[in-house]
């Protein structure tokens, strides 16, 4: 499973483009994992877009998820889901995708990568690294040495997320994280396509 950039997507940051088009763009750039994230859509236009998003997804190569929503994954037929600490239980979640389907949880801590551990996620997201305004609501930041002990501790592949963009990716690699998690660095930007491919680069670059 290649994590290198994996996106999330935002209605709001992406404007007035049409959300397939910046996803597209992005994953002609490289990316590789898409999370559809919509906290405030009704159950009916999830489904939709996710729909459409999920084809397209698949289409161009890459892996799609929806966050927190189990049942509009299942209902468009997703790779799986992204959960964080005040959604459904990862171990009840595992039970209703089964056991191919990928679960990604949220994570700031040991106790709770134990836990995701324990209860069936194949990935976590440390989240978030640094301060983001995409969610006002976040926990402090973790920053690199968060990332670098936190990623020794895990078992499975760390996602790092949080405040991450083209000039601190490359140290958030090095420090352990197994790839990056991003929204505005993509979405925001004015050209999603060079954006995605320089942050798929800067991540190649700090591999070796």
């Amino acid at each position: 499973m290649d994590w290198s950039v994996y996106l999330v997507t935002d209605p709001v940051l992406v404007g007035p483009r049409s959300l397939i088009e910046v996803v597209a763009a992005a994953i002609r750039g490289g990316v590789t994992m898409v999370q559809y994230r919509d906290k405030n859509a009704s159950t009916r236009v999830m489904a939709e877009t996710a729909s459409g998003l999920v084809s397209l997804c698949h289409r161009m190569g890459a892996m799609f998820v929806v966050n927190d929503r189990i049942d509009v994954a299942l209902a468009v037929d997703a790779d799986g889901v992204h959960l964080g600490q005040d959604d459904m239980p990862v171990a009840t979640a595992r039970r209703l995708l089964g056991p191919n389907k990928l679960l990604g949880v949220s994570v700031h801590n040991r106790d709770e990568i134990r836990q995701a551990e324990h209860d069936g996620a194949d990935h976590v997201s440390l989240s978030p690294v640094f301060a983001t305004a995409t969610k006002a609501d976040h926990q402090p930041p973790l920053d690199l040495e968060g990332v670098r002990t936190l990623s020794r501790t895990s078992h499975l592949p760390v996602i790092a997320i949080g405040g991450i963009h083209a000039g601190n990716a490359a140290d958030v690699i090095r420090a352990g994280a197994r790839g990056i998690c991003v929204v505005s660095a993509i979405v925001s930007a004015p050209d999603p396509e060079r954006a995605a491919f320089d942050l798929c680069r800067i991540v190649a670059e700090a591999r070796r």
